[in-house]
């Protein structure tokens, strides 16, 4: 199944915010680099993910977002059913007008209940454990920052070297 462009935009903020050091606000504009998307788009998801809940922001010239608490426990397929725009997973409508089989048709019925499988399956997966060390440390330094992680971190490649 494919999601559309603007979950998916909201699911990489919602990655790269999970990263970002504690007390760290990101700009908007700092997450469209990071999640390289132009700002217009993700500043409309960061608004969305706002009105959502999921995260906190702060004007002003040292403001920003930070991912909260109900953020970093939100699932992919939560926010997935939350952003899905799509009324008919079947597309049922044409430039023509509705299908005429739309009043009893069984596939829209099964479409609605595979997109829901869909989301169940990805109900499991909190968006705040996905991002991992390899992943986002470039992405950080494209902006300037260190990733933090509160899960496991990928090991770094290569044998481990001890500074004393």
């Amino acid at each position: 199944m494919k999601i559309n462009a603007f979950a998916d935009v909201s699911l990489r903020a919602v990655m790269v915010l999970s990263s970002a050091p504690d007390g760290i606000l990101l700009t908007t504009q700092a997450v469209a680099d990071a999640v390289g998307t132009p700002y217009n788009h993700v500043s409309k998801a960061m608004v969305r993910l706002r009105e959502l809940g999921l995260i906190d922001v702060e004007r002003g010239r040292l403001g920003g977002s930070r991912l909260n608490a109900a953020g970093r426990q939100a699932t992919v397929g939560q926010l997935l059913r939350q952003l899905d725009s799509r009324q008919d997973p079947a597309e049922c409508q044409s430039p023509n007008g509705d299908c005429p089989l739309l009043t009893e048709c069984a596939l829209r019925h099964a479409m609605k209940k595979a997109r829901e499988a869909f989301y169940r399956e990805l109900d499991s997966v909190v968006i705040s454990t996905l991002p991992h060390a390899r992943q986002m440390t470039p992405v950080f330094q494209t902006i300037g920052l260190r990733p933090q992680f509160q899960h496991a971190a990928v090991p770094p490649a290569g044998p481990a070297v001890a500074t004393y």
